[in-house]
């Protein structure tokens, strides 16, 4: 696929690693921003102007093959946050609320946590979506998406949010801004209270729209504060271009493709204020600045005129938010969960490079771990390879055999090398053909095979025709969930019993 890289000057860049002191990071995560929504991914078919991520592009190296361990959003900031995938946790489809009990499990490592002992400064700013507890008047926390009541102490303490789970500094909101509650978090206490009984309405000063900017802007600040005596590590999941598509006045109309791009325009331009930020600081050229998603584009953001039409609309208009792959947010097709990911680092990158290898965003911490020099517990970051030699085109050494996939119900998927598994008849997701639609057809094949190097559309199902391949990727992906790891070391228990964790959906039994 031919790329838009814009040209820069590499010459003269020290770009070896060994000779890199702990570099900062600084690592950004979109929500629900689709691999086609950015301009150098899919400039023949991509028509929103990204040009911050299109220059961190120019400025580093892209990763034409990184995936979520998950096609939704808190599953994936689980695995990006832990190392391990988020299916042996007890949350097996969906995702937590806003007034959900913490995901992670106090005592587990994070990459915050681990990055924490080698001496790193650790912060947050935006959307955790990872569940806290927080102060009640009777111990239960309040249940649903945007509840009618509820009995939160707003000047009580939170426990199990961020800063219980290694970073010394947060500042966000606990889940999405299409569910409640409506109100600032700084580090373990509400910035202001909320009326118990209208628990759904913003709290005096919150409004959703300047959500994304003061994330930016809490970030901004952050970075200026540093003196480089000290290394750190800023974690910024933003909330957009998620639903509610809500750009700020100044942002609207600027692209051609209503709210939501307007929306991915304003996202790429705090990413580069972000950027700029780095760049005027005295320590640029060694820090890391990682650009993705959560997961793909969702179709929710295809709502126009009052009407709810997917990503139909934007193709229409000559947009395709998953590029060239099928799917997009919830799907076990690739649209579900290959996303951006786009590597600045001066001292370890060289400019306008890039690399196709395959890694999941539960590799962070692995990588973590390499660039510190540091040793990893054995019983952390479970499914986490580092992807640290691909940053010099060196081949990522690996001992898992291959990468699980997740939908939003809780299909699986396997992807070995060149060949993909999915233990689902439809999209296991969002789009057409669900299951649901799939399970009116008595002759559908019971899962799907899709050889992606010759059919990266996934429209060629080989599952009949391959039977063998289908045992070889089913066998390891039993493997690797009863092992309670996929990488090499001692066998490690899940949240829950293996035999609870169930692979096949619907009907099928195996």
């Amino acid at each position: 696929m031919k790329r838009i890289i814009l040209p820069v000057l590499a010459c003269g860049l020290a770009w070896s690693v060994q000779a890199a002191s702990k570099p900062n990071m600084v690592y950004i995560l979109a929500d629900d921003l689709g691999y086609g929504d950015v301009q150098c991914l899919n400039p023949e078919r991509g028509k929103i102007e990204t040009p911050h991520m299109d220059r961190l592009a120019a400025e580093g190296m892209i990763f034409t093959d990184a995936h979520t361990s998950s096609s939704v959003c808190t599953p994936s900031r689980y695995g990006i946050l832990t190392g391990r995938y988020n299916w042996r946790s007890h949350l097996q489809d969906g995702v937590v609320w806003g007034f959900s009990p913490p995901l992670i499990a106090a005592g587990r490592l994070t990459v915050a946590g681990f990055l924490k002992e080698q001496g790193y400064n650790t912060a947050c700013f935006g959307k955790w979506h990872l569940g806290m507890t927080m102060p009640t008047t009777n111990g239960e926390l309040p249940k649903g998406r945007k509840p009618k009541q509820t009995n939160i102490v707003w000047d009580g303490e939170i426990k199990g949010g961020p800063v219980d789970l290694g970073f010394d500094t947060f500042y966000g909101i606990s889940a999405s801004l299409d569910m409640a509650p409506y109100i600032w978090i700084e580090n373990n206490r509400f910035v202001g209270a909320l009326n118990n009984t209208a628990p759904i309405r913003p709290a005096p000063g919150f409004t959703k729209e300047q959500v994304l900017p003061t994330i930016g802007q809490k970030t901004i600040d952050y970075i200026e504060q540093q003196d480089g005596k000290k290394p750190f590590f800023i974690y910024v999941p933003l909330t957009s271009p998620h639903t509610p598509v809500i750009p700020t006045k100044e942002w609207q109309g600027r692209s051609d493709l209503g709210h939501y791009g307007d929306f991915v325009m304003q996202t790429d331009h705090v990413i580069g204020q972000i950027m700029a930020a780095v760049d005027a600081s005295e320590f640029a050229d060694n820090t890391i600045v990682i650009v993705t998603a959560d997961n793909g584009c969702s179709k929710a953001a295809g709502t126009h005129g009052g009407k709810r039409e997917g990503l139909a609309y934007f193709e229409r208009q000559g947009h395709f938010p998953s590029a060239q792959f099928r799917g997009s947010k919830a799907d076990l097709w690739d649209g579900g969960h290959r996303v951006p990911f786009i590597v600045r680092w001066p001292n370890g990158v060289k400019a306008a490079t890039e690399s196709d290898q395959t890694i999941c965003l539960t590799d962070l911490m692995a990588t973590c771990a390499d660039l510190t020099g540091a040793a990893l517990p054995e019983n952390a970051a479970e499914d986490s390879v580092s992807f640290l030699p691909a940053f010099t085109g060196k081949p990522i050494i690996s001992s898992r055999t291959g990468i699980i996939h997740h939908s939003i119900s809780g299909h699986f998927a396997y992807r070995m090398g060149d060949w993909k598994l999915l233990l689902a008849k439809g999209s296991g997701g969002w789009t057409t053909p669900t299951e649901k639609e799939m399970a009116k057809i008595p002759d559908a094949p019971e899962g799907q095979l899709y050889n992606l190097a010759e059919d990266p559309g996934e429209q060629n199902n080989l599952y009949l025709k391959n039977p063998e391949m289908v045992e070889t990727l089913l066998a390891q992906l039993k493997a690797d969930i009863a092992k309670g790891r996929s990488t090499d070391g001692p066998r490690q228990d899940n949240d829950i019993p293996s035999e609870n964790i169930k692979l096949w959906k619907g009907n099928v039994a195996k």
